[in-house]
């Protein structure tokens, strides 16, 4: 009997890994994947690092228990938090993380100025600091905490007066400094792409990481799968700690997909994961 076929696990604190399992999906539809949100918890944002390692690691858990042999961290803060300390503790898993854009952002900025749009837990720590002392030495960069655009993306407000007042909220500081470069610098701010753009414009760029994450995912899975891709009919599980009924939604509404999900439920004290049903 053949070996089954490594799973990739992607996690997020709710819907915004879903922009990176869409393109891993586009790039390569072979492969299974297993979708956990913990949405018990979301945003992630505004929490300690030492809390969203411990989220992490019980998720990792999870995921390796259901067959994932590629972990991805689809989210910004939750990369910044657990990256290296999951590596650590689970060293025979590759992990594939996510850090701000701000490397290629710098490369095709024409004004000098980019802006980086995240959460609080992404831009005042240190890979933060890290990739802005390595890549961006000769630009100025505006960094902007957009509180409420997870929220807003989880309730699914991504077009109308009430969106775009949120968004201007935040847009527009960075704009009036002169930024024709922006980076979305949480996963949740790609499904909002299309509404950024309008307001800032054509001649603002926008750099969405979720593509070329995917394009990494894929060629470490493929490490991992030892081989050409498989001809068998894929699976994608989604799995969430929050309200399956609303989280279908999200999935028909965001990714046009259908589920049928999977509920989690939170052990105390928060350091394992049990499905329900």
């Amino acid at each position: 009997m053949k070996d089954p076929v490594p799973a990739v696990g992607i996690f997020d604190s709710g819907v915004g890994g879903l922009s990176v399992w869409r393109e891993l999906v586009r790039l390569a539809p072979q492969v299974p994947t297993l979708y956990v949100a913990d949405q018990a918890h979301v945003p992630y944002g505004p929490r300690s690092p030492e809390e969203i390692r411990r989220f992490a690691e019980a998720i990792t858990r999870f995921l390796r228990e259901q067959g994932a042999r590629v972990i991805v961290l689809a989210s910004h803060t939750t990369s910044a938090a657990a990256l290296w300390p999951l590596r650590e503790t689970f060293p025979e898993i590759p992990f594939v993380g996510i850090e701000p854009a701000v490397k290629p952002a710098a490369a095709r900025t024409r004004s000098g100025v980019i802006g980086v749009l995240g959460t609080f837990g992404t831009l005042n720590g240190p890979l933060m600091a890290r990739v802005v002392e390595r890549f961006a030495r000769d630009v100025r960069v505006i960094p902007r905490v957009c509180t409420g655009w997870v929220e807003q993306v989880e309730a699914g407000l991504l077009e109308g007066p009430e969106a775009e007042a949120s968004v201007r909220a935040h847009l527009d500081p960075v704009l009036q400094a002169g930024a024709d470069v922006l980076v979305l610098a949480c996963t949740h701010y790609a499904f909002l792409a299309p509404l950024i753009q309008r307001l800032s414009g054509p001649k603002v760029l926008l750099i969405d990481p979720a593509p070329a994450v995917a394009r990494r995912v894929l060629e470490v899975w493929r490490a991992q799968a030892g081989g050409p891709s498989p001809s068998s009919e894929p699976t994608a599980r989604f799995f969430t700690t929050g309200d399956p009924l609303r989280f279908q939604e999200q999935l028909r509404r965001l990714i046009g997909r259908d589920g049928p999900i999977e509920r989690l439920r939170w052990d105390p004290p928060e350091r394992s994961l049990t499905p329900e049903g």
